[in-house]
């Protein structure tokens, strides 16, 4: 009997449901739970400004997504159009870097797993927790691109129900001015000590954690391929951005800071649990470490998920041996072995947790967190160059297209650019500044060298054939 073979293309098992929550669970992590009291902190009342110019400049870089990834549904990835736009070169420094940087994160958040697993049980070995939690993503996304869809909609359940549930409770303590133990929730709270709390440094410096935040974001540009009606739900999943930023960044941040006046919120301590403990919930610490982990265990799904996805797209037109293994679909036309190979770097690097103390860990997701300007810049230029390469008729008939283009592309490659000087002006965005720029200069080498060897094994070929 003959075996099925397995087609050369993805499915697209991918539902509406799955892609808004893997939309917004890409808006939604740690940065938020456990980094939003440090970004208070630094700049007060003003971050609500600071994350509503980001969340345009999000809002606007997945416009130009979109519009590339309906102008050819047969791409594998984003990675596909900056290829094609900016060169073969500044693809392969772009895909190979957005793959390392989404392993970097999902080492960081298996590490961390570790970390809020011992909340519960102390004496539980750190790697123990990462290791398990990655096994089990594993085989859920080693079956089915749809299963890996259902896990993500349920991780985003948890955390949306935990931003609305603030929003609720905010909204209830300030129409009824619950006594807190720092006051009255009001919405006065919002200007104790004015709107810039450290004046236009803090504000500036707010920039890079925020930004931060929105990492993820650029997930739905992997999904496509995988999508049941990609020209449908795309669109819808872009378009539901804002309201999502709104709602979930601005909504929880101006609750929180109705409820606490923001010099009374620990840069040290999650919000959140500052919150729910002000209410007289005595688990609120153990609520929000759920969530955490919850959150840590969506970024390492979306990380298989994307690495998978991202390695099938760099090797799709290779020709060794390696490069066919790596872009081999199981029956349900999932790239297994792709799959498998990002996560065994992943073990490897976990169990690492044995011998390497957490802050290898940090700088390693400082420098990937950095790239990702690179990669979102990238984004936009390939965007810049299509609109030129389209004839005005073509783009007259685009139903998707980037509002305001080409000024809303400068807007967004400005936006990223003051975020990259702003890493210059603290000592530990700065290093992991450095480091990005090293690693991408590196690969430039590497693909320099891989391309004239190339050149000379060809003229070498060439040479022999002529001489026969």
């Amino acid at each position: 009997m003959k075996s099925e073979e397995p087609t050369e293309q993805m499915s697209r098992g991918l539902k509406n449901r799955h892609v808004q929550m893997i939309a917004l669970g890409g808006t939604i992590g740690t940065g938020l739970f456990l980094g939003a009291g440090e970004s208070i902190h630094l700049t007060g009342p003003s971050i609500l400004l600071a994350y509503l110019i980001a969340g345009i400049a999000c809002f606007l870089l997945m416009r130009a997504l979109g519009e590339l990834l309906l102008s050819d549904l047969s791409a594998h990835s984003f990675i596909d159009f900056i290829k094609k736009y900016l060169g073969e070169r500044w693809g392969f420094i772009a895909g190979w870097t957005y793959w390392v940087c989404w392993l970097s994160i999902a080492m960081a958040d298996l590490t961390a797993s570790g970390l809020y697993m011992k909340f519960w049980f102390p004496n539980l070995p750190q790697w123990v927790t990462g290791l398990t939690i990655l096994l089990i993503l594993v085989l859920i996304n080693a079956v089915t691109v749809s299963a890996f869809g259902e896990t993500e909609f349920w991780f985003a359940i948890v955390k949306v129900t935990a931003i609305i549930a603030l929003i609720v409770i905010g909204v209830v303590m300030v129409i009824f001015q619950f006594k807190t133990p720092v006051g009255h929730a009001s919405v006065s709270n919002l200007f104790d000590g004015g709107i810039f709390a450290h004046g236009a440094k803090g504000f500036f410096l707010s920039f890079q954690m925020v930004l931060f935040g929105f990492i993820g974001i650029e997930m739905v540009g992997m999904t496509a391929s995988e999508t049941s009606d990609p020209k449908t739900i795309i669109p819808k999943a872009i378009n539901e951005i804002p309201m999502r930023v709104i709602l979930f960044y601005l909504g929880s941040l101006l609750a929180l800071m109705c409820i606490y006046p923001w010099h009374f919120i620990s840069p040290d301590q999650s919000p959140f649990v500052q919150v729910f403990s002000a209410i007289g919930i005595k688990a609120a610490a153990a609520i929000i470490n759920f969530v955490v982990l919850t959150a840590a265990a969506s970024a390492c799904n979306s990380s298989l998920f994307t690495t998978a996805r991202m390695l099938f797209s760099l090797t799709y037109d290779g020709k060794g041996k390696t490069a066919k293994k790596l872009r081999k679909l199981s029956r349900s036309q999932v790239p297994v072995n792709a799959l498998f190979f990002s996560a065994v770097i992943i073990a490897i690097v976990v169990l690492l947790n044995l011998f390497i103390p957490g802050r290898v860990f940090t700088l390693i997701s400082s420098i990937a967190t950095t790239c990702f300007l690179f990669i979102w810049g990238s984004i936009v230029l390939a965007h810049i160059k299509y609109r030129r390469s389209v004839s005005h008729t073509k783009a007259d008939t685009v139903t998707f297209k980037m509002p305001f283009a080409p000024y809303s592309d400068y807007f967004v490659l400005a936006f990223l650019a003051m975020v990259g000087i702003v890493l210059f002006f603290r000592f530990e965005t700065l290093v992991a500044l450095i480091g990005s720029i090293l690693w991408l200069f590196g690969l430039w080498l590497f693909k320099t060298v891989i391309d004239r060897s190339e050149t000379r094994l060809a003229e070498v070929a060439k040479v022999k054939s002529n001489s026969k």
